[in-house]
């Protein structure tokens, strides 16, 4: 018998607009959509190894600083596929403390979510290089979830 939980299964979010989020988030992030075999209105998104949920609401409470974080297995080509989809973001910046790459973007109802890399670490497999050593040019930087909001909000220069 363990007394530790194995893993985080789901969180849920609320959305304005369910059918903005599924589009969003199934291009954005590749999830699938699962229709609920009760009555729910609640919106079930997977990628199989996690889960997303977002509950309906007529009027969005702002949720800022309260963000949830996305590990991603290829950081240049995930910020490539953002600028494909039209996905603003904020300059990476590199954490010196364990070498890992983060930035910010917010999904359609202004929910905060951290993109982040780790090169060394074993899963998923690291990139052939670690993108901590080179820059992106003319992003803004965001050293904080205040930061990035000003950033995402275009109050300051941001990347596409």
């Amino acid at each position: 018998m363990s007394n530790r939980p194995a893993y985080i299964h789901h969180v849920n979010f609320p959305t304005t607009d369910p059918e903005r989020t599924k589009e969003w988030y199934a291009k954005v992030f590749g999830m699938k959509y699962i229709k609920p075999k009760s009555n729910t209105k609640v919106v079930l998104m997977t990628r199989g190894n996690f889960d997303l949920h977002f509950t309906p609401v007529e009027e969005m409470d702002r949720m800022a600083p309260y963000h949830f974080a996305m590990e991603v297995e290829d950081w240049d080509g995930f910020l490539a596929h953002l600028d494909e989809v039209g996905v603003r973001h904020t300059r990476p910046i590199m954490r010196p403390e364990n070498n890992s790459m983060f930035c910010y973007i917010h999904d359609p109802d202004h929910t905060m979510i951290e993109l982040v890399y780790h090169h060394r670490r074993k899963f998923p497999p690291p990139m052939e290089y670690d993108p901590a050593e080179k820059s992106v040019p003319g992003a803004p930087a965001a050293g904080s979830a205040d930061e990035a909001r000003e950033a995402l909000a275009g109050t300051t220069g941001v990347t596409r």
